[in-house]
């Protein structure tokens, strides 16, 4: 599943090569992707001018002259720059441009494409919780504030950080040599300050190497960030790069967490 780095690349690409280009024309394969019926979506679109291209968490915004083009991958897929002569066979949506581009999307299990001419009233992204990147020290703390649950749960539900998943959330949390299951009652300042910067440095590290290996750019390109770069996630039955404990692999609800469980204690 991409999480913030991934998105955090495709749009960064997306704006360098989509703004000012105008749509003329929308092929919807999937219409259960859409918010509104496909007639409304097509024709809302067509003839619109893409103005910008951002992320917030596991989403893209395109602002377009009519209205924001919503994009998200759910569980996995591509959005690929082609032409009509290079189309890949597996596509959910194609929208085509003046200039003989396409912005292609395909999504593996589900994922969404949706339009709104307010933001404001896109219950999915307007629940999302601040860019995971943008937190400083001083946010989260003023967040965790008062809360009681478990850290993994708080930093992977989206209403509460936007952009983190179970791939990255794995390193965040040895960086910080915190184990998934402590509550936040019990982190310290000092313990708070320490994830701050893993978030920020395990992100990073995602979009510097261009996103997940598992994953593809506008280009159709893997990334960079592959087995390699993890640290303890997924690597059960390894040693820790610290310390050398074998890395322990632990049910979280209803993800896996990979710990070093010298590292990483449950106090």
């Amino acid at each position: 599943m991409p999480e913030l780095p991934e998105i955090t690349v495709l749009a960064r690409q997306m704006k360098t090569e989509l703004v000012g280009k105008t749509i003329i024309a929308i092929e919807v394969l999937q219409p259960k992707s859409l918010n509104v019926p496909e007639e409304e979506f097509i024709i809302a679109l067509t003839g619109a001018e893409i103005r910008d291209v951002s992320a917030r968490g596991k989403w893209i915004f395109v602002e377009t002259t009519r209205g924001w083009l919503l994009l998200c991958l759910g569980m996995g897929g591509e959005i690929l720059l082609v032409t009509r002569d290079t189309l890949p066979e597996k596509r959910r949506l194609v929208f085509d441009f003046t200039d003989g581009t396409c912005l292609v999307v395909n999504f593996w299990w589900f994922g969404y494409a949706h339009w709104t001419d307010d933001l404001t009233q896109h219950k999915m992204t307007a629940k999302l919780g601040p860019n995971a990147l943008d937190l400083s020290a001083g946010d989260l703390r003023r967040m965790l504030s008062g809360r009681r649950g478990r850290i993994k749960s708080f930093l992977m539900d989206q209403s509460k950080v936007a952009g983190i998943g179970n791939v990255y959330i794995q390193d965040i949390l040895f960086r910080a040599g915190l184990h998934p299951l402590r509550t936040i009652n019990t982190l310290s300042d000092v313990q708070i300050d320490a994830l701050a910067r893993a978030i920020r440095e395990s992100l990073q590290t995602g979009i510097d190497l261009g996103g997940s290996a598992w994953e593809m750019d506008l280009y159709g390109r893997k990334g960079r960030y592959d087995e390699s770069c993890l640290l303890v996630g997924y690597r059960e039955g390894r040693p820790c790069p610290e310390c050398g404990t074998i890395i322990e692999k632990i049910k979280t609800g209803s993800t896996s967490g990979f710990i070093c469980p010298r590292c990483q204690p449950l106090e």
